[in-house]
């Protein structure tokens, strides 16, 4: 498969290659963690909303969607990765991804939604974790999780709880839940 193309891992449009530009910092979930996610979400994500403030390749968002979520929200800085995201949409023919070319933290911020599942994949040198972790959980919503990826384990902030963690190759992730969530 070409660097800049990842492959649909389960749900409608298992098998389903989908390119994106080729860009230097982009680093894409890998299978195997996008497959171990999925797992632990749950193959059928009917009626959930989810939000990728890193975006990227989209392919978190792509994956939620192929298992029928009802709303992707994906947001990323780059023009280019956002309009890649819009003709990916197209040409699978989903009207169910919305798209901001935005700064992570700003969206979050700004908007007053709560997601069900929350996908915090940033840039793999950023290390902003004091300020994304309580944004995300401000839109997370009471039964929600947030995934959160990294070169290294991360501590579950005030009013969340580590549900699993995993590790493979130098990615580490994690699934995190509102604390007291049996």
């Amino acid at each position: 498969m070409a660097a800049n193309a990842i492959r649909i891992i389960g749900g409608q449009w298992r098998g389903r290659r989908l390119q994106f530009p080729d860009l230097p910092t982009l680093r894409p979930t890998p299978d195997r963690v996008r497959e171990t996610l999925f797992n632990w979400l749950g193959q059928d994500l009917t009626g959930r909303t989810t939000l990728d403030p890193f975006a990227g390749s989209g392919a978190l968002s792509f994956e939620a969607l192929s298992r029928g979520a009802s709303l992707a929200v994906a947001i990323d800085r780059d023009l280019t990765l956002v309009r890649a995201l819009v003709a990916t949409a197209e040409k699978l023919g989903t009207r169910a991804l919305e798209t901001h070319c935005a700064e992570a933290q700003s969206f979050m911020t700004r908007d007053a939604r709560r997601y069900d599942v929350i996908f915090l994949d940033p840039p793999f040198a950023a290390d902003d974790w004091a300020r994304l972790l309580p944004a995300a959980t401000a839109r997370l919503a009471q039964n929600g999780l947030i995934y959160v990826e990294g070169p290294a384990p991360i501590d579950a902030p005030p009013g969340l709880a580590l549900w699993r963690s995993d590790k493979a190759g130098q990615v580490h992730y994690h699934l995190l839940r509102h604390a007291g969530k049996s």
